[in-house]
């Protein structure tokens, strides 16, 4: 995996995988010309893709012996006492994590939603099923497709943050981010790791990602 990092030490870390399949994923969500359930395939696949990159020596795991067809074998599983958070920020953040419990063995979900106003640019929270209080050493994977402005992504964390979540138990899985939304979370949230499938330079004035992908919640819905 190929790491490209904004910063170091305590200081947010971005990832971009140079695995060829996320590249491909990438490119099929750019094409204006993907029908949707094409999109939300690509969608899905690619929040696989980045979700089994960012599970890499973070999942709790236990050991043991068990009995094989042939003999006894020493074996690690992943800790089913301890399901890892996935949270996608509604609508587009399903279709991203469609298929994170085929990657994590033990997960709960919670479901956020968030809407940006279209003049102010600034997010509202219209449904919130987050607990009030994650355990201790929760880890928590915050999906959300679009990283543009950084307002959502922003909200979602403080959120997170109240309920007793630190920077560094969150790892947030992103389709396409801009600078403007990685250098807020980076001011506001050190330690954090974000993984995305690609960066792209700028956001126009409706705070769209150029050149980005659409509005990923209308491609993924038909909508």
């Amino acid at each position: 995996m190929e790491d490209k990092p904004l910063s170091q030490n305590n200081r947010m870390l971005v990832y971009v995988p140079a695995h060829p399949l996320i590249k491909h994923w990438v490119s099929v969500l750019r094409n204006e010309q993907t029908p949707v359930p094409i999109f939300r395939n690509a969608m899905a696949e690619l929040g696989r893709l980045l979700i089994y990159e960012a599970s890499r020596d973070w999942l709790p795991t236990v050991s043991g012996e068990i009995q094989s067809p042939l003999g006894v074998a020493s074996v690690e599983f992943i800790d089913p006492r301890e399901p890892v958070a996935v949270i996608p920020i509604l609508r587009a953040g399903l279709a991203l994590a469609e298929h994170a419990a085929s990657i994590l063995p033990a997960t709960k979900t919670y479901h956020l939603g968030i809407s940006r106003n279209e003049e102010t640019l600034q997010p509202t929270i219209y449904l919130n099923k987050l607990p009030e209080k994650f355990a201790e050493g929760s880890k928590v994977f915050v999906v959300d497709p679009m990283l543009a402005t950084g307002g959502t992504i922003v909200a979602a964390l403080n959120l997170l943050k109240e309920r007793g979540v630190g920077n560094k138990q969150i790892k947030v899985i992103s389709a396409c981010s801009s600078p403007p939304a990685l250098e807020k979370l980076s001011e506001q949230f050190p330690g954090l790791h974000v993984y995305t499938g690609i960066i792209d330079p700028t956001v126009n004035d409706k705070g769209f990602i150029i050149p980005g992908l659409g509005d990923a919640g209308d491609r993924s819905y038909g909508t």
